[in-house]
């Protein structure tokens, strides 16, 4: 059904297209010649190559996004990452590549210094005709923070003549509920020094549901459902300076601050019923008001002296958040509406981040040689406080959920790297040390963990580009991943009264060896990945038949094999009929010991995408994207397939000052992401998790102003990414 859906859409627009193309025919003859050479006949379609927009650096893809009408009618640079080749963005807005590896963002060349939610914000605040490139590293060299598995580089246009300019770029989302984003970007140039500032405000409404099925030991059938309602704004500004002090030397300087504010109201149930679901065991209703809030402060650093070879940079980054959250949980039995349970919760959590490092190079003929040093230092301070009502109506302290969690941790890195080219082949080779001291201190459970590690991570990279049209490259390196603070702290964080998750100051770090080999013909571009990570790092459930809890708890796995194919294939049909095409082929093989049993299981699955864009008479663009995901999962869980399809339009007005794009996202509200447990002898769960992505969407973009764009250089490092 939903196949004849889409190709009744599909045809519906060809043949309005079809229609509009014989109106442009008849325009004049020049139109007209031009029109027969490009072949535009549906009945007889010529399959041409599109103007090169992709290109390979160093195996890397890289992407143009200015004026690439695949990215047309995205209205900011998340959705411009949605429909690039190998990176994937979930219903939450965060972004993976190679199917689960979290990337860091660099911007010109530079992580970025952000936490997640700042950082997410800012990419809402860039539209694409900002950007001027995106490249996406799968395979990163020694050269970079060996927690780096892939990368990201956001390439902004350059600002090049003097005077101001400014960007506003405002989104509205419209469902049940109704959200606003908006971004303001000023930047003001002169001959010695670049002053740049950036606010934004988002807000509204978002909604969530989560739901699952679960039969008890008893052979009882209980069913959890959960909504949440969460009315959020989000304030951020950003202001830096860069100065050009002469032709050697340049320093740059970036304050910036961001607070975020969310009230979310959850409302639950749990309804149990006998086996044959014909009698109630019991039926309880709860309600789960949040009280959350978010502020960060981070402010940069760097400088930079090149002297015709020799080039010398150092990065200073400080970063500040602090979170805090207060909770209410008030379970009722349904229908008498009985008061069964009532505790809060107060939850404060403190990060503090400083890095520095020093990077130099030497250009020696064709040969490159890069060393740098690095050191880092963060803390983290965490208190939560659950105070349950008794007996007598009064508040009293519940040490059992209760916790007081702190965590410390220095690193010192360093690396060597080569790079040289003999004619068409490049050589690229390096190795880096990193040196880890870590303090993880639970109070309340009087559990001190104290890790200190030396690790050698090796890098080595080849291409050979045959001729314009043909190019091989071939990578091999090794990464670590450290576990993020989240996954270290022992807190509970509640689904609903029945089911939470806890972290683990226990687990540690993976390693994860990869070998990668990239062919790019012209546009066609298609990889190859494979590797063995070691100590993988994942969660996994725990029933406790006698209360009915289902826990979560995180645990390192002995290892995964992995392997990943991607090809991407641009089409041109016709002069107003483009075609990029998307497959991703992912395998992966874990030991994973669970309970008394040992479970490996082969697992494969792809995703297709398929992003077509017709270019229409009179400057107006149409684009129609559709994704699908196969079933997936792992050896406990299956994830069942999904799919979305998003249409949109978009037109440019006062010579192309201004921008409007509206369309539909998720049209058929078919992304919502559904698990089942495969081994029903140790238990039946089923999860669905539901997001509000289905829902119409108006972006509008004004630039004004005398100047080219360029927005200030934001730097983050991998412990900030690590800060959520």
């Amino acid at each position: 059904m939903i196949v004849k859906l889409w190709l009744l859409l599909l045809l519906l627009f060809l043949s309005f297209l079809g229609k509009a193309q014989d109106i442009a025919k008849r325009k004049g003859a020049d139109s007209l010649t031009e029109t027969k050479t490009s072949a535009t006949s549906i009945s007889e379609v010529v399959i041409q190559s599109t103007s090169r927009k992709i290109k390979l650096n160093d195996g890397n893809l890289v992407m143009a996004v200015s004026g690439n009408k695949d990215f047309k009618t995205s209205t900011h640079l998340l959705d411009v990452l949605r429909k690039t080749a190998g990176v994937t963005i979930d219903q939450e807005g965060g972004i993976f590549i190679g199917g689960r590896i979290s990337p860091a963002i660099f911007i010109n060349g530079k992580v970025t210094v952000m936490s997640n939610q700042e950082l997410q914000a800012y990419l809402l605040s860039l539209s694409p005709e900002m950007v001027e490139s995106i490249e996406v590293n799968t395979n990163p060299s020694s050269k970079y923070d060996a927690e780096f598995k892939g990368i990201i580089d956001i390439r902004l246009k350059k600002n090049t003549n003097l005077g101001w300019k400014g960007n506003y770029n405002g989104n509205l989302y419209i469902n049940k509920f109704n959200y606003r984003e908006n971004a303001l970007n000023l930047s003001y140039n002169t001959e010695k020094v670049t002053y740049t500032i950036q606010m934004g405000l988002n807000d509204g409404i978002s909604s969530y549901r989560y739901s699952a099925l679960q039969r008890l030991a008893n052979t009882n059938v209980m069913r959890t459902n959960t909504n949440q309602k969460d009315i959020g704004s989000v304030y951020s500004i950003q202001a830096g300076a860069d100065f050009r002090l002469n032709a050697k030397n340049r320093l740059s300087l970036n304050l910036r601050s961001n607070f975020r504010k969310n009230d979310r109201i959850r409302t639950g149930s749990l309804f149990t019923t006998n086996k044959s679901e014909t009698d109630v065991i019991f039926n309880t209703e709860s309600l789960n008001p949040i009280d959350y809030s978010q502020n960060n402060l981070g402010m940069t650093t760097d400088y930079s002296f090149q002297n015709k070879g020799f080039k010398l940079t150092f990065l200073g980054n400080y970063l500040a958040v602090k979170n805090k959250q207060k909770d209410e949980f008030i379970n009722r039995e349904q229908p008498s509406s009985e008061l069964l349970s009532y505790w809060k919760s107060d939850l404060f959590n403190e990060i503090e981040i400083y890095t520095g490092q020093v990077d130099a190079s030497q250009k020696m003929g064709n040969a490159d040689i890069e060393a740098g040093f690095k050191y880092s230092y963060s803390l983290t301070n965490n208190n939560i406080r659950y105070d349950t009502l008794s007996t007598n109506n009064q508040f009293v302290f519940d040490p059992s959920r209760s916790n007081i969690f702190s965590y410390r941790e220095k690193i010192m890195a360093g690396y060597i790297a080569y790079r040289q080219k003999f004619g068409k082949l490049q050589i690229n080779a390096g190795i880096r040390a990193e040196n880890t001291q870590s303090i993880s201190d639970a109070v309340t459970a009087d559990s001190i963990v104290s890790r200190n590690y030396l690790e050698w991570l090796p890098s080595f990279s080849a291409s050979y580009s045959f001729n314009k049209s043909n190019e091989l490259s071939f990578s091999y390196s090794r990464r670590i991943t450290r576990p993020v603070f989240s996954q270290l702290n022992p807190f509970r964080f509640y689904f609903s009264p029945l089911n939470y998750w806890i972290g683990n100051p226990y687990l540690l770090p993976s390693f994860t060896s990869q070998i990668k080999a990239t062919y790019r013909y012209k546009n066609w571009i298609t990889s190859f990945s494979i590797g063995k990570e070691k100590d993988v790092m994942t969660r996994y459930p725990i029933y406790h038949p006698e209360t009915n809890v289902l826990e979560y708890l995180g645990t390192n796995l002995p290892y995964r094999n992995f392997a990943v194919l991607e090809t991407s294939f641009p089409v041109k049909i016709t002069k107003w009929w483009n075609i990029t095409g998307q497959f991703t082929g992912y395998y992966n093989d874990e030991f994973r010991p669970y309970l008394d049993e040992v479970f490996a299981l082969d697992i494969y699955n792809y995703e297709i995408r398929l992003n077509q864009v017709f270019t229409l008479p009179k400057g107006y663009t149409v684009n129609l994207f559709a994704n699908y995901e196969s079933k997936t999962g792992n050896s406990l869980y299956i994830i069942k397939p999904r799919y979305s399809i998003d249409l949109s339009f978009q037109k440019s007005w006062l010579d192309n000052k201004l921008n409007t794009k509206l369309g539909y996202n998720n049209i058929f509200d078919s992304n919502d992401q559904s698990l089942e447990f495969r081994h029903k002898q140790i238990m039946d769960n089923r999860l669905r998790h539901w997001w509000d992505s289905s829902r119409f969407f108006f972006s509008l973009s004004y630039v004004f102003g005398g100047s080219k764009y360029q927005a200030q250089e934001i730097l983050r490092t991998e412990e900030e990414n690590r800060a959520r």
